[in-house]
C-alpha cells in the first residue's frame, strides 16, 4: 500500500511546487526544463529502458513526437490552472481526463463500455462542468480565465493518455518511449527557451530538478503499485485517482485556504462518483 500513498503524494506534491512557484519567484518554463533532465536520468536508472528497440518498423513515431510536444506545455497548462483555479480543482479536472481514453476506446479502438462506464461518462462531464462554474477567485481577472485552464488540463491529459495507449499497442517498450519522450520534451524546451534568451535561475533549476522527481516518482510508484498488485488493478485504480481528488481537496482547502463555491463542492462529489463507476 505504500507505494499507491507514495504515487498520491508525489502527485499532489508536484501542484504543490506548482502553486508556490509564483511565491518563490520561480521561472516555471525553467522549472519544467529541468524536471526533464532528472526525470530522464531517473528513467535511465530504476527503467532500464532499451531506446534500440524503439527503432523498428513498427514504432509510431509521430506518437512519440507529439507526447515530446504535449508534455512540457501541459505542464505549463497545469502551473497556470492550479494558479488560477488552485489545487483542489486542478487536480479533480486532471483526474477527469480519464474520461477522454475511455472515449478513444469506443470511438477509435472499437472497444464496448458497460453499463456502469456510460454512467461514469455522464458523471465525469458534469464534474467537469460544475468545476468550471466553481472556478472562481478574488480577482475577476483570474476567475475568468479559470475555466480555460481547467478544461485544457482535463483536454491535454487526456489526449497524452489516449497517445500512450497507442503506443503501448504498436509493442513499444514503455520505459523506452518514457525516455525519448522526456528527451525531446528537454531539448524542445531547453530549445525555445535559449530562443527566447532566458536568463537561468538557480531556483528555478533546482525547483525543477526537484519537480522532475516528484513526477518520476508519481509514474514509478504507479508502475510498480500495478506489478505488486497484479491481480488487483481497482484497488491501484481507485486509490490513485480517489486519493489525489481527496488529498488534494484536503491540501488545498485547508493549507492554502482556497475557496470552494457550492459548484466546486458538488463538481468534487461527482468527480469522485465518477471515478468510482469507471473503476476497471
Amino acid at each position: 500500500m505504500w507505494l499507491l500513498i507514495s504515487s498520491v503524494l508525489c502527485s499532489v506534491a508536484v501542484s504543490i511546487l506548482l502553486k508556490l512557484a509564483k511565491q518563490h519567484q520561480i521561472q516555471i518554463a525553467q522549472a519544467i526544463a529541468f524536471n526533464y533532465v532528472s526525470a530522464s536520468l531517473l528513467t535511465l536508472i530504476l527503467l532500464n529502458p532499451s531506446p534500440s528497440s524503439l527503432f523498428t518498423p513498427q514504432t509510431p513515431y509521430w506518437v512519440i513526437l507529439a507526447l515530446g510536444v504535449l508534455l512540457p506545455s501541459i505542464f505549463i497548462v497545469m502551473a497556470q490552472a492550479v494558479r488560477h483555479a488552485g489545487i483542489v480543482l486542478s487536480d479533480a479536472a486532471q483526474r477527469l481526463s480519464l474520461i477522454i481514453p475511455l472515449v478513444a476506446a469506443v470511438l477509435i479502438f472499437g472497444e464496448a463500455l458497460q453499463g456502469l462506464k456510460w454512467l461514469g461518462l455522464g458523471l465525469g462531464l458534469s464534474a467537469l462542468i460544475c468545476l468550471s462554474f466553481g472556478s472562481k477567485k478574488t480577482e475577476q481577472s483570474v476567475a475568468a480565465s479559470a475555466p480555460v485552464w481547467l478544461v485544457s488540463v482535463w483536454l491535454g491529459y487526456g489526449t497524452i493518455d489516449v497517445l500512450f495507449k497507442q503506443l503501448s499497442k504498436s509493442g513499444a517498450g514503455f520505459s523506452s518511449s518514457l525516455l525519448v519522450t522526456f528527451i525531446l520534451a528537454a531539448v524542445l524546451l531547453f530549445g525555445w527557451l535559449a530562443w527566447q534568451r532566458t536568463t537561468w535561475q538557480r531556483p528555478s533549476i533546482v525547483a525543477g530538478l526537484f519537480l522532475g522527481i516528484l513526477n518520476f516518482g508519481n509514474i514509478y510508484f504507479y508502475i510498480r503499485a500495478h506489478q505488486f498488485f497484479p491481480e488487483n488493478p481497482t484497488l491501484v485504480f481507485a486509490t490513485m485517482n480517489i486519493g489525489v481528488i481527496s488529498l488534494g481537496t484536503l491540501i488545498g482547502a485547508g493549507f492554502f485556504k482556497e475557496k470552494l463555491s457550492l459548484w466546486s463542492g458538488v463538481g468534487i462529489v461527482l468527480a469522485l462518483c465518477a471515478v468510482t463507476a469507471l473503476l476497471p
